[in-house]
């Protein structure tokens, strides 16, 4: 479906309906170097040495690559994979004795490197099945403006963890940014940190068009300026009416208007995406809406003055 729908930017889909470790945490968490997890009542937690629900995990990643070199043999393009960012993971895993790996800062240091370290092995594998692609990552952080905030939850649920200060929060994630790879940050939450984004390094911002304000436009022109590529998400991740090509690019066509680009560089630097995963949606409107992204974003290599 994805290489079938989307032939200029397939990737790797995560689909968690398959059980434990199929999911955003546990696939990622399979990747971890030397930091074993296993799942607890409370959710995933750090062990003594991997177990089963790592090895369910790291089965259904094998089964995926070996799916996806069937199906890509061949392939010479971009291919994008996805893996939960540090902030997120680090406020879903908890620690062996204790609270979410998140209240510990060395925790969250040594999380970081075994997630960098493991990422790079996982690019490595990928390329090595599909040698003429090139490699796109995704780093999913929708608890990073909670970190930020200070609002995530303490693993009993009555408390609070501490808001972590945006220069820590960026150093954190640029370790994991692998060297030499074109990287998007994925964030469909509130109060998403452009500024923290931009200066991390990453080349695209993927987030919930919905969710755009203006107060955020500055920030927003001045990551474009700087080449920052944008994927918006402008079609509803779950079932629901699809609408006209036109008005599911408005979102891009208007912003880039009121910010003043040229209008020749929307397509260059703006993807129109589902506003976030498809897990909850039925294959058919799965189908659909990637196939909704792709004829949209026709309408963005149209010179937008003449829809005025």
């Amino acid at each position: 479906m994805v290489f079938g729908e989307l032939p200029d930017l397939p990737y790797l889909p995560e689909l968690p309906d398959r059980g434990v470790g199929a999911d955003m945490v546990g696939r990622t968490a399979s990747l971890l170097v030397e930091l074993p997890v296993e799942v607890q009542p409370s959710g995933w937690r750090l062990t003594d040495r991997p177990g089963r629900d790592v090895r369910r995990a790291r089965d259904h990643l094998a089964r995926d690559l070996d799916a996806l070199e069937e199906i890509a043999h061949g392939y010479a393009g971009r291919f994008k994979v996805q893996v939960c960012g540090p902030w997120t993971l680090a406020g879903a895993i908890e620690l062996r004795y204790g609270d979410k790996m998140l209240a510990d800062p060395g925790a969250v240091r040594d999380l970081t490197d075994s997630l960098a370290e493991g990422l790079k092995a996982h690019i490595a594998g990928v390329r090595a099945r599909l040698p003429g692609a090139e490699i796109l990552v995704q780093i999913d952080e929708p608890g990073l403006p909670g970190v930020l905030a200070g609002t995530v939850p303490t693993a009993s649920g009555f408390g609070r963890l501490a808001a972590v200060e945006p220069p820590v929060a960026a150093e954190r994630l640029r370790a994991v940014l692998p060297p030499e790879t074109f990287t998007i940050v994925h964030c469909c939450a509130p109060g998403l940190p452009f500024e923290l984004l931009r200066t991390v390094g990453a080349g695209g911002i993927s987030l919930d068009a919905s969710l755009l304000r203006r107060r955020d436009e500055d920030r927003i022109g001045e990551a474009i300026e700087a080449g920052t590529a944008f994927f918006l998400g402008v079609v509803p991740g779950t079932d629901t009416p699809l609408q006209d090509l036109d008005v599911i690019a408005r979102p891009a066509v208007e912003l880039w208007r009121r910010l003043g680009f040229n209008p020749s560089r929307l397509a260059e630097q703006v993807v129109l995406t589902p506003s976030c995963g498809l897990a909850a949606a039925s294959p058919p409107y799965a189908r659909a809406a990637l196939a909704r992204c792709r004829e949209a974003a026709r309408v963005l290599r149209d010179d937008p003055e003449d829809r005025r």
